[in-house]
């Protein structure tokens, strides 16, 4: 039992391993993770699978139909006998039914019918005009059709629109991609200036409290007063609040991070990537060799502007003839009764009680448009404004790039003099610090100038970490701006 214990244990704990993770292996993962880049890859797969069912129109369509049903008011019409060559209705010859004895089958002699017939007189009305019916009580049919499109500008049209619309897809899943790299190159830096800032704190609280305790001796021994250990109690207590809700943060953008890469929140992830390896220069600022075309939204417009242009042809394409080639071979079969046609009696060879007979068709169909009433003139009206406005959004987008990357790389120079800054009033921070322990335990300072000097540290520490992280985001956003933040 125990050795069983041990085991669950173990693998309890193989399944909490940490993974680590580069920023690189970090994008990757969620590329491969989040669901609403699946969700954009599976309308890439729709729009692939449209293509297929657009192209199905150009290859023949064959159907069968079978159909058997009862006339039970059959339709009638009248007949005017004069228009045969005759004056009044001539009577309706019936022919009288027959039977072959099987003595007459097995004789193998020729058999000689003699048909007889019987007379019933014909349905009139008052002006001689005769009343009869065509259809009889029970009908059916088996048909094959078949079909095939010959031309069809609308579907060479439709062809080169459904292409366009693939590739339209394909660079909005590629958007999305972008997207989500932006999303977590800034939650994996914040997850190291976090990491780096508790690495701080855990120094400072090192330090205090060995400031602390030294203190509390030199009181001991009558050197210190009782305020200058309270004093060091109360910022050490303070540091230590600090700490846990630095504590508390780190583990939030941690869970951020897992959430921007689709990751589990329980599973633990390792960062391997360092901070101060992550390089940020004044060099990227340049932006004179920028291309439009490097950005997402510009290429997306361009299939947006030819999917306009092929909907203006489509509708064009419209005035044009459509030719179709059309064949169907069938049977259709007549009965008395229900029984009596699914007896299915056919065949060339049937010359006596045949009751299904074959029947077919080809040829060709041409459909030439003449007039609508106008509706394509109007259709096409829309279509040419639709391709001008993305024209006008050609203009809109360019002046809107141009803005973001001004904006993006200012706030990177801005962001890179601050870093600067605050670097230097970080190593100014520590320098005073160490100067007023040193003259605090040689007696020549006072603990208040030690507890000031900790506190402006701790704040220097804070600047020059937020400082890291604007730099950062900076370069991330003028990445974006430019077009180079995920390139495949």
């Amino acid at each position: 039992m125990a050795a069983i214990l041990v085991l669950c244990c173990a693998g309890h704990v193989q399944a909490q391993e940490a993974q680590q993770f580069s920023l690189e292996q970090s994008i990757e993962y969620a590329l491969q993770n989040r669901a609403n880049l699946k969700a954009a890859r599976n309308e890439q797969n729709i729009a692939k699978a449209r293509v297929g069912e657009i192209r199905s129109m150009g290859l023949p369509q064959v159907s069968a139909a079978v159909e058997v049903g009862n006339n039970f008011v059959r339709q009638k019409t009248i007949l005017d006998p004069s228009d045969f060559g005759g004056g009044e209705a001539p009577p309706q010859q019936v022919l009288n039914p027959f039977t072959l004895t099987p003595e007459q089958l097995a004789s193998g002699q020729d058999i000689v019918l003699t048909p007889t017939y019987s007379t019933v007189p014909p349905e009139q009305g008052e002006d001689g005009l005769q009343v009869i019916s065509f259809v009889r009580p029970y009908t059916g049919s088996a048909t094959v059709n078949g079909s095939q499109l010959l031309f069809d500008g609308s579907y060479l049209i439709g062809l080169k629109a459904a292409k366009t619309y693939t590739e339209l897809s394909r660079k909005t899943a590629a958007q999305t991609e972008i997207e989500i790299a932006d999303q977590v190159s800034k939650a994996y830096y914040g997850v190291l200036v976090n990491r780096e800032r508790m690495e701080l704190l855990d120094q400072n609280l090192v330090r205090l409290d060995t400031l602390l305790r030294q203190t509390r001796i030199m009181f001991e021994n009558g050197v210190a007063e009782q305020l200058d250990v309270d004093r060091l109690k109360v910022s050490y207590n303070n540091l230590k609040v600090e700490k846990q809700r630095a504590d508390r943060l780190m583990q939030l953008s941690e869970s951020l991070l897992k959430f921007q890469m689709g990751l589990e929140q329980n599973q633990p992830i390792t960062l391997t990537d360092k901070l101060s390896e992550v390089e940020v220069d004044v060099a990227e600022v340049d932006t004179q060799e920028f291309n439009y075309s490097n950005r997402i939204e510009y290429s997306i417009l361009e299939t947006q502007r030819d999917l306009a242009t092929l909907d203006l042809r489509n509708i064009n394409s419209g005035y044009l003839p459509k030719l179709y080639l059309n064949a169907r071979y069938g049977y259709s079969g007549v009965g008395e009764s229900f029984s009596d046609i699914m007896n299915v009696r056919a065949g060339a060879n049937n010359t006596t009680d045949r009751n299904w007979f074959d029947f077919g068709y080809v040829g060709a169909q041409l459909q030439v448009p003449i007039f609508d009433g106008l509706r394509k003139h109007y259709q096409a009206q829309q279509a040419r404004l639709t391709v001008e406005n993305t024209s006008y959004g050609f203009e809109t987008l360019r002046q809107s790039i141009n803005l973001e990357l001004k904006q993006a790389s200012t706030e990177l120079t801005n962001s890179l003099d601050v870093l600067k800054s605050q670097q230097d009033n970080l190593q100014l921070a520590q320098q005073i610090a160490r100067v007023a322990k040193i003259k605090f335990q040689e007696g020549v300072g006072s603990n208040l100038e030690v507890i000031t000097a900790e506190t402006d540290l701790r704040q220097a520490q804070t600047n020059y970490y937020a400082a890291v992280y604007d730099a950062l985001v900076a370069k991330v956003n003028l990445e974006r701006a430019k077009g180079t933040l995920l390139t495949k």
